[in-house]
């Protein structure tokens, strides 16, 4: 158990720190919780009427850090606990980060240092709502993005309050993306998370399975949802869905098509923004294609931004199903841990998610993915399960000593960690990655 009330001071003192800062620089990473958490906070000084200014960064290295030396006033966002050099600057600093903390210098809001784990049980938009007490919407979002489902401990309470506001509603449903803005026949076609071998991509098993369902494609001239189905037709398709990954996959795979779903209240009702898992997926789309700075105004429902970040969507759920399907064909098993070499065909920015979304939960040994970042250097990105964490595995520790050991950097949480380390020094990497689990 995690010492609530020592987690809470540190967000209360965080608040002192940040809300007192004239005109700070928001820094955030680039994924849905970094561009939720840094909307957050930028949020909170939006409605108080406090300049700031915001950056986005892929990560903290020496290039980062040195741009940042001539700042007077920073706020860290879902990163900062992980980079040592943080230590080196000179600036009024506030850290609100949920990875495995690397360092204790300035004010820190960091689930790890009450025994919380970062990893599962909030991630960095849940550390700034309860820093700044506002948008439990979008910490919800942040911890779905995170892939941080289903919601525990500190997400819990979060969620609890989100509902409590009457930011959000509970229920437990399919968790397929598009539930409510796909026809049915993309809801199964497109289907990457979970991946359904067998039905995703395929449109004559997709008609059939709805076929089989007795479930009518078209009301009138209208295209049927998911969520528009009676409740005898969506147990019908539900049980069918799980059938097929039972005998595909596993019975623990086909547990993963129902879950808690969130539909966000106050975002416009029948769009991704009122689903968090498709809101998660939309900013991830903006991230991973280098406009983090859009998903931030999409979070702020500045004019325009979700129409502009529709676009980024779609590009980007290609993307994934073209991965997901080379990855599946392409992994190799080297004993201690699978390996998916993406070099070529999948890209730097969506390779952790390919690894999460195919291998979650269903394998007994972590998955390490790489692929080329534009600097011509290798990026790593490793997922394991919950049960090899509760025996003892550690990713972002291995990362961090594995990626050292090769003149390299690498770090994250226990159950999903990355890396980035020389092309040339790949096979010495791989070596101590297996040595070290």
């Amino acid at each position: 158990m995690g010492n609530e009330q020592g987690f809470m001071q540190s967000c209360k003192n965080a608040f002192e720190a940040a809300s007192k800062m004239q005109n700070p620089l928001i820094v955030h990473h680039y994924d849905c919780d970094g561009i939720t958490s840094g909307s957050i906070v930028a949020s909170w000084f939006e409605k108080n009427k406090m300049p700031f200014r915001t950056r986005v960064a892929r990560k903290l290295d020496e290039k980062t850090i040195d741009s940042l030396k001539g700042e007077q006033r920073i706020i860290f966002v879902d990163l900062g606990s992980g980079s040592q050099l943080v230590k080196d600057l000179k600036s009024e600093v506030v850290v609100i980060d949920h990875h495995q903390p690397q360092h204790n210098a300035h004010i820190q809001a960091n689930p790890h240092l009450f025994g919380f784990d970062g990893g599962s049980e909030i991630s960095a938009s849940g550390c700034a709502y309860f820093v700044f007490q506002m948008c439990a919407d979008l910490g919800v979002v942040g911890a779905v993005g995170d892939m941080q489902y289903p919601l525990k401990s500190l997400n819990k309470i979060m969620l609890s309050q989100a509902v409590e506001k009457k930011q959000i509603s509970v229920s437990t449903d399919l968790v397929l993306f598009g539930r409510g803005s796909r026809p049915l026949m993309q809801l199964l076609m497109f289907a990457d998370d979970p991946y359904i071998p067998g039905i995703t991509g395929n449109e004559s098993a997709c008609k059939k399975l709805l076929s089989d369902c007795n479930i009518d494609q078209k009301q009138g001239e209208k295209w049927r949802t998911y969520n528009g189905l009676s409740k005898q037709e969506k147990t019908s398709m539900v049980s069918a869905l799980a059938d097929h990954m039972s005998l595909r996959v596993s019975p623990k795979a086909a547990n993963k098509l129902t879950g808690e779903v969130y539909t966000l209240l106050n975002r416009p009702q029948g769009t991704e923004l009122s689903d968090a898992s498709e809101f998660s997926t939309l900013l991830n789309a903006c991230g991973r294609n280098n406009q983090a700075e859009l998903g931030v105004k999409v979070c702020m429902s500045k004019p325009g931004a979700f129409d502009e970040a529709k676009v980024l969507l779609a590009a980007h759920r290609k993307n994934l199903r073209e991965g997901i399907s080379f990855a599946a064909k392409n992994v190799q098993d080297l004993g201690k841990f699978l390996l998916i070499d993406g070099r070529g065909a999948i890209a730097d920015s969506i390779i952790g998610i390919v690894a999460g979304m195919l291998y979650a939960g269903t394998k007994n040994k972590p998955v390490l993915a790489l692929s080329l970042e534009p600097s011509g250097k290798i990026k790593l990105s490793a997922r394991g399960t919950r049960d090899l964490v509760n025996k003892g595995l550690n990713l972002g520790k291995i990362l961090s000593q594995a990626g050292a050991s090769v003149n390299g950097v690498g770090g994250g949480h226990n159950i999903a960690a990355g890396a980035t380390i020389p092309n040339e020094r790949l096979d010495d990497f791989l070596r101590e990655f297996a040595g070290r689990l």
